[in-house]
Order: structure tokens, then sequence, then C-alpha cells
């Protein structure tokens, strides 16, 4: 089991969150194929979007619906300070997850966070578990208070 698959699991644990990640047949990296694999809506898809100040590094996590865009505008006036994404290396450094597979919850270093209130929509919805082949299920409220995120309207 990878180092980063463990560390959400044991994440969800310790929140006493029952829930089951599951590795899928295919990659879920992008929400598009995450719902395939998973067998659900797009918009039930709970993409971790990782986005740094400009300023002064703050990385900031955007939990956002699998059909929606984060907009940068509504983003920075949120955090205070301009936006630009989080590159590759920075995501690993901070999250502990490569792009791909970066879970809303299980972070090396919590980030600020936000949750798109979109997700609020469903019974449940999907998210990254750490991996791009592993996801788990949970009730959308329960993800925003395990990602001990703020709702807020961020998106295009």
């Amino acid at each position: 089991m990878s180092k980063s698959l463990k560390r959400v699991k044991s994440a969800l644990e310790a929140a006493g969150a029952e829930v089951h990640v599951l590795e899928m047949d295919g990659e879920t990296r992008t929400a598009a194929q995450a719902a395939e694999q998973a067998g659900c809506q797009l918009d039930q898809i709970a993409k971790s979007i990782i986005f740094q100040g400009e300023a002064s590094g703050t990385i900031y996590l955007f939990v956002t619906a699998g059909g929606n865009q984060v907009d940068v505008e509504k983003a920075s006036a949120l955090t205070g300070e301009p936006l630009g994404r989080a590159d590759g290396k920075t995501v690993r450094a901070v999250t502990g997850f490569a792009i791909g597979g970066v879970s809303p919850v299980g972070h090396l270093s919590p980030p600020h966070s936000y949750f798109d209130p979109r997700l609020l929509e469903f019974g449940a919805v999907w998210a990254a578990a750490g991996t791009p082949r592993h996801v788990f299920e949970i009730a959308p409220d329960l993800l925003c208070k395990l990602a001990e995120a703020q709702t807020a309207d961020f998106t295009a």
C-alpha cells in the first residue's frame, strides 16, 4: 500500500468515518475518468484543486464538483490574495499527493480549504484517496467537515 493511500485511510479512520476505499480498474486522474469508474454523475466527483498564493506562497485547497471549474478571481477574493495553480512539485511537497490523486483529507500540511456547495446537493460524492486509482464514497457534508473546509462560491 502506498504511503499516500495509507495516510488517507488513517485520516478517515481517525475521524471515525466509515468509508471504504476502492481500487478502480482504470485510472481516476480526471473527474470524467473517476465518474466513469465509480458509476456516478460527473458532479458527484469531489475534485481537489490546489492553488498557491502568489504573494505569500500559502497553499489553498478547493474541493469542487467534477463539472465545475475554479474561477481564479472568485478564489482570489476568498483568500485575499492573487492565486496561481500550484505546480506538481509543490503539490507533492505540501500535500504528500501527486496531481491526479490529491485527496481532500490526509495532507502532510493541511491547507486552507474551500468547498463547492454544488457537492452538498448529493447524498454521496466520490473523492480521490491519494493515488490515481483509489477513490472513496462519502457524504458531502462529512467530507466538508473532515477537510475542515469553508463552503463558498468560487466556481465559474
